[in-house]
């Protein structure tokens, strides 16, 4: 392991296992990039001078398991790349929780850490930049693409870490030119226009300096070399807990039973939620007790319709190491039980969600990464992870519960990791179904809400307040495509209308949960 302290954007000492090492350059990319060539087996750990006695030396082997991680942490309040980054950023990356390990690709240049078998890979496809933070921050973008795990870790300092009077910021030279290197054109200026229409900002000289800038997004990375084989333990049991919950699926969901009973790898226990709204209604799933299945049935019979109130009940029902969350109209074959936990052991993680598309679509996505999304029919999650997490019943009926119950997830510090060669085919079932029509609240009134008060609870919920403008403004420019020049100003004055009905319908939904 090398460590690299520096100090005011310059390389300050370089230490190897206690010993000393001479460097060439000064510039702290450059050095590392060096060091990388030199000890392409090490890890290399950077760290502002000033921070070394809070160095957390003994988290390194449980922070840097595998060679595909790469870990930074601030004690400051603010990233490098300023909150406006939210203005073109719709993931759930930009929030981050300082207090947990977080993914996020918004590294500082304070503490962290890389493989160097990484950074050979990606440093040398972009130039080397002086600016040690803005060269942090484009290894992580374009890492996290190609597979690269990347993390806030609180970890890497110790409990009373020391926090820098100076936290320098990226200015809007830097941040457009970010923009312009990492995203798609439009988003330039996507940013420039939120700043005029927010924050009454219209910084036109960065903009046209970002334009002399090559887009990064080009570059192809293949970190598939790096082999990765965790050295922590996250499975112990083995043990599979499954919950279904369904309605009106009697054949669909038999063929998912036997699609369970062929696992090469069993589940325990299937906890099947059934609802039927009609009051004297029973049960139509005759073949729990007409056939015999190789694991425990759980069947919870109730009249409450409600997808998020038929998990939480099964969830509440789970005693496995591991919950595999299902719908009730999917297809896998029978070495999927131990295919993914032998990814789970090999990446040590707490969360994965599969590939799952309809019989006749086609896979775009097909790099092991770290996911944006949360598949509440397709995901694995460890049990202890679910100790404080539940769907939001605010959400019933509506629409987000699944991006809320992957928020909840990454807010607890476990991260959600999408594999594509774990494949689950989604029939798509048209009939039945968990989702039946139920008219809300907001359906009555003569000014109809827009976005969904669904959707905007959840954005309130886990978005930065500029990614939650820049939805706003997305939306406007989308609904205009549609709308008559002539009639612009009368188009604008029933959006804001109807924006503002959103917002107040999604503040009755948060009232819910209190």
């Amino acid at each position: 392991m090398i460590i690299v302290y520096h100090k005011n954007n310059k390389v300050v000492k370089v230490i190897r296992n206690d010993e000393q090492l001479s460097f060439l350059s000064n510039i702290i990319a450059t050095a590392l990039l060096e060091l990388a060539k030199s000890y392409p087996l090490d890890w290399l750990i950077w760290c502002e001078i000033d921070l070394r006695t809070s160095l957390n030396h003994s988290k390194f082997k449980t922070i840097f398991h595998h060679h595909k991680i790469m870990a930074s942490y601030t004690a400051g309040a603010q990233n490098y790349i300023s909150n406006a980054i939210g203005y073109v950023e719709e993931s759930p990356f930009i929030k981050v929780n300082k207090s947990v390990i977080y993914p996020t690709w918004l590294m500082s240049s304070e503490v962290g850490g890389i493989h160097a078998s990484v950074l050979n890979v990606i440093g040398s496809k972009i130039k080397t930049a002086a600016n040690f933070d803005y060269f942090l921050n484009s290894v992580a973008k374009l890492g996290m693409l190609a597979g690269l795990f990347c993390y806030s870790e609180p970890g890497l300092l110790s409990n009373n870490p020391k926090e820098l009077k100076e936290n320098y910021q990226a200015n809007n030279f830097l941040l457009f030119r970010f923009v312009k290197q990492h995203y798609k054109k439009r988003w330039l200026l996507l940013l420039l226009l939120n700043l005029f229409f927010f924050e009454k900002r219209f910084p036109m000289i960065p903009f046209f300096y970002a334009l002399f800038f090559k887009n990064r997004k080009r570059i192809k990375l293949n970190l598939d070399a790096i082999q990765v084989q965790s050295t922590l333990k996250m499975v112990d049991k083995k043990t599979i807990d499954v919950i279904i919950p369904t309605i009106g699926r009697k054949q669909y969901l038999y063929d998912v039973l036997q699609d369970l009973a062929k696992q090469t790898h069993l589940p325990e226990k299937v906890i099947i939620v059934e609802q039927n709204p009609l009051k004297d209604s029973v049960s139509e799933l005759d073949y729990f007790t007409t056939e015999n299945w190789p694991f425990t049935i759980k069947h919870i019979f109730t009249h409450q319709t409600g997808v998020c109130n038929a998990r939480n009940l099964a969830l509440e029902e789970v005693e496995s190491e591991w919950v595999f969350m299902a719908d009730d109209d999917i297809r896998f074959k029978k070495g999927l039980f131990q295919n993914v936990l032998n990814k789970i052991e090999e990446y040590s993680i707490f969360a994965l969600t599969t590939s799952c598309l309809k019989p006749d679509e086609i896979q775009h996505y097909k790099t092991i990464h770290q996911s944006g999304i949360f598949g509440s029919g397709n995901s694995f999650v460890k049990k202890e992870a679910l100790d404080n997490v539940r769907f939001d019943k605010a959400l019933e009926f509506g629409y987000g519960e699944d991006t809320d119950f992957g928020l909840q997830l990454r807010n607890q510090g476990h991260d959600v990791i999408y594999f594509p060669d774990l494949k689950i085919t989604h029939l798509k079932a048209p009939m039945g179904g968990f989702r039946i029509p139920i008219k809300k609240q907001w359906e009555s009134e003569a000014i109809q809400p827009k976005p969904s008060p669904t959707i905007l609870y959840v954005l309130q919920k886990h978005y930065t307040l500029q990614q939650l403008k820049s939805y706003k403004l997305i939306l406007f420019l989308k609904l205009l495509k549609h709308a008559s020049l002539r009639d612009f100003f009368c188009f604008y004055r029933n959006f804001k209308k109807r924006w503002s009905r959103s917002v107040y319908w999604a503040g009755k939904l948060r009232e819910k949960t209190k």
